[in-house]
């Protein structure tokens, strides 16, 4: 599959094991697994810091393995999902970014291109999530509003 917004048509992607079962050396139960990502969730921690944690203090390689669901998914249960989800927070970030960069440049042709191309990327995340009822039916992104988002 082709990329997004450039030429490329890499096959490079993460290679997990096929068996999904969880590795003998893991002690820990579902519920003493799901007490630590609630931790450190109250913490505030992002659901993919939290299992940068979880893999390099505890060896645990995939929560959805131990627990047969992915830690947003037990964020969400527990109620402490982020009220954006994490990717659409990230590119909102960027395009904060870059038009903080375009007050200062505002002849840099190519930031004004790119930024064009991060907020038809957040447009389309943003439908898949009213869709998918991650976010309300009514949630807009805004470009005026945006720095209030991510603050």
């Amino acid at each position: 599959m082709g990329r997004m917004h450039s030429w490329g048509k890499g096959i490079s992607r993460r290679c997990l094991p096929y068996k999904k079962t969880a590795p003998n050396w893991i002690q820990m139960s579902v519920s003493d697994l799901s007490d630590q990502i609630c931790k450190l969730a109250k913490k505030g921690m992002t659901p993919s810091q939290i299992g940068v944690l979880l893999r390099d203090s505890n060896g645990i390689p995939q929560v959805d393995y131990i627990t047969g669901s992915k830690i947003g998914r037990i964020l969400r249960k527990n109620g402490l999902a982020p009220k954006i989800p994490e990717d659409l927070y990230h590119l909102i970030k960027k395009a904060v970014a870059i038009r903080k960069h375009l007050e200062r440049n505002n002849k840099d042709k190519d930031s004004k291109f790119r930024l064009i191309l991060v907020e038809s990327r957040i447009h389309r995340l943003a439908r898949y999530y009213r869709l998918s009822e991650r976010l309300p039916a009514n949630w807009k992104y805004q470009s005026s509003t945006a720095s209030a988002l991510i603050s």
